[in-house]
């Protein structure tokens, strides 16, 4: 679902004037550099004080409009009319470290205002910029901004689109804002924003795009609305937005994307969503709605993704007939107040990619889809399920993620006959038999993260673990599971959290356990583990949590961070360990902490 926001958000910003660097190429030859803007963009390279970006490296020799200046456009007369650089989010070595200067608001002439993606320019965002009267796109997003939005932003009159999405901004949205009458798109998500939705905001009529998601913004969903009838996308999720939704907004016969999910909704969906014709996602989740979700919903022709969990709707479900929601391809009902028994046809019989019915109280055999290659995802934890697995997957070709755990699904691990191309299987907390070695062998997916087959009633060993695995997650606890860790462990190099707890485990702690990088989770408490704790495990620089409590370890804890500063609990009921944080060893003084 973020993909599908981020896309959102790079179309729309493309399509307005098109702001990213050296995509807009004058159809005039620039003139001359003025003396005046190369001084304000010296200035404002002067306070970054760090670029691994490369980009301002470029800002070299007296012309800034020649078209080596990245990122920097100019006018005929020599004016710059856009700053624009924009850096990959994923990649945390691309960055610039420093503040926005003041002096890019003495850049007169400046219509486009990006610089998106820098990850640590902090400090605020200057006053000056309310200067910038010829502004049409202000984009200033995933930085480290902070401090208020600027109410002075509200004199940038021409202003189409602002985004100060994914910085540390707080305080009230500027009522300012209300005056920006041209803004087509407004993203200050991603901040920590609180106090109401501004009543002003209601002068934006021409608002495609509304996106105020991840702050801390309260009161209620304005009527307002319902006035926008370009809006496409409204997103208010991850707030504590409260009250019933308002009538009007279900008027809005081009919204396609809506997302109110994680806040503290009440009262029931009304029968009119069923007008929002354009609407292809809906996001209601984790609310406080009540009531029977309405049948109009079937009316709503284009929707693919619809969650409606971690709410307080009710049965009966909608009769959906075969021509309802026609374009559906992903539904989340989890954890409501739904006691559904079976999954309903009108969910079986099509072609879907993801199916969440966690919590929906299902009993009886596991569901048969009658289109199983379309599915990705399916999430039936939390119910009453029972008997075998076996035939399940047959045919799920493009199956990715399956939770099913906390069921009473009796099989033994032999029967368990994955697809190729799973990449994470949840069935702890069942009545699962037989040997790891079923799942784990040299035939096991290169393609399979995530293992969790906890609580359950597994026995044997664990078996050797093969090269090219990629496993990330292991959690084999609270079983029947005998023997020893063995040293090929360290073949698992992708693998960020293990857990082995309450088990019959034997023998040592392999030293090979140091070479896994990149763990950052281990539990290997509530077994029979005898000998030291390897010094080895020093050599993992990411660990966050270990406990090896309740064992028959001896010997002195490594002496290094994070375990000398774990707390005792993690370490008790074993023989003997001594070091901080347990009692000194003897006849070994321990140091103080500096």
């Amino acid at each position: 679902m973020q993909i599908l926001v981020w896309v959102f958000d790079v179309l729309f910003i493309s399509s307005l004037v098109g702001v990213f660097p050296l995509s807009l190429a004058e159809t005039t030859s620039p003139g001359v550099c003025s003396e005046a803007d190369r001084a304000a963009l010296l200035a404002f390279k002067a306070k970054i004080v760090k670029d691994t970006t490369g980009i301002l490296s470029s800002w070299i020799g007296r012309d800034c409009c020649e078209g080596d200046w990245e990122g920097v456009q100019c006018n005929p007369a020599g004016r710059v009319t856009t700053l624009a650089f924009q850096g990959p989010v994923k990649d945390s070595s691309m960055y610039m470290k420093g503040t926005l200067s003041s002096s890019l608001g003495s850049l007169p002439f400046l219509q486009v205002l990006v610089i998106s993606g820098m990850k640590l320019i902090t400090g605020p965002i200057p006053d000056s910029f309310s200067k910038l009267t010829r502004l049409t796109q202000l984009v200033l997003e995933d930085n480290s901004l902070q401090g208020n939005i600027p109410s002075g932003l509200g004199l940038l009159s021409h202003l189409q689109t602002l985004s100060l999405a994914g910085n540390h901004l707080k305080g009230p949205v500027p009522p300012s804002l209300g005056n920006l009458r041209n803004l087509g798109m407004i993203n200050l998500g991603r901040n920590s924003l609180s106090g109401p939705i501004p009543a002003s905001l209601k002068n934006l009529h021409l608002l495609q795009s509304f996106d105020l998601s991840f702050n801390s913004l309260s009161g209620f969903i304005p009527e307002f609305l319902g006035q926008f009838r370009n809006i496409t996308f409204i997103d208010l999720s991850n707030n504590q937005l409260s009250a019933h939704l308002p009538i009007s907004m279900f008027n809005l016969v081009s919204l396609s994307y809506l997302s109110l999910s994680h806040n503290l909704l009440t009262g029931t969906i009304p029968e009119q969503v069923g007008n929002l014709k354009s609407l292809t996602s809906l996001s209601l989740s984790s609310n406080k709605f009540i009531g029977h979700i309405p049948a109009s919903i079937s009316r709503l022709q284009n929707l693919w993704s619809l969650n409606l969990s971690r709410n307080g709707f009710s049965d009966p479900l909608p009769d959906v007939s075969n021509r309802g929601i026609p374009s559906l391809l992903s539904i989340d009902l989890s954890f409501n107040n739904l006691s559904l028994g079976t999954v309903p046809k009108w969910i079986t019989d099509r072609q879907l990619s993801d199916v969440n019915l966690a919590g929906c109280k299902l009993r009886g055999s596991l569901p048969r889809f009658t289109r199983p290659d379309s599915l990705s995802s399916i999430d039936l934890s939390n119910n009453f399920l029972t008997g075998s697995i076996s035939t399940f997957f047959t045919k799920m070709t493009s199956l990715q993620k399956v939770k099913l755990s906390n069921n009473l699904l009796k099989f033994d691990l032999s029967e368990l006959k994955v697809p190729d191309g799973i990449s994470s299987i949840d069935l702890h907390s069942n009545q699962v038999c037989g040997s790891l070695s079923s799942i784990l062998n040299n035939r096991t997916s290169s393609f399979l993260e995530v293992i969790d087959v906890s609580n359950n009633l597994i026995s044997g060993t664990i078996p050797e673990f093969s090269e090219g695995l990629n496993l990330k997650e292991l959690n084999i606890g609270s079983n029947k599971i005998a023997g020893q860790i063995p040293s090929s462990i360290s073949n698992l190099i992708e693998l960020e959290r293990l857990d082995v707890s309450r088990n019959l485990m034997t023998g040592t702690i392999p030293m090979s356990l140091g070479r896994l990088a990149n763990l950052h989770w281990l539990d290997l408490s509530i077994n029979r583990l005898t000998g030291r704790i390897p010094t080895s495990l020093l050599g993992i620089k990411f660990m966050r949590h270990a406990s090896f409590r309740a064992n028959r370890l001896c010997g002195e804890i490594p002496q290094g961070r994070p375990y000398d500063i774990f707390p005792a609990s993690a370490y008790a009921h074993n023989l003997c360990l001594c070091g901080k944080p347990m009692p000194p060893c003897r006849g070994k003084k321990q140091e103080t902490s500096q």
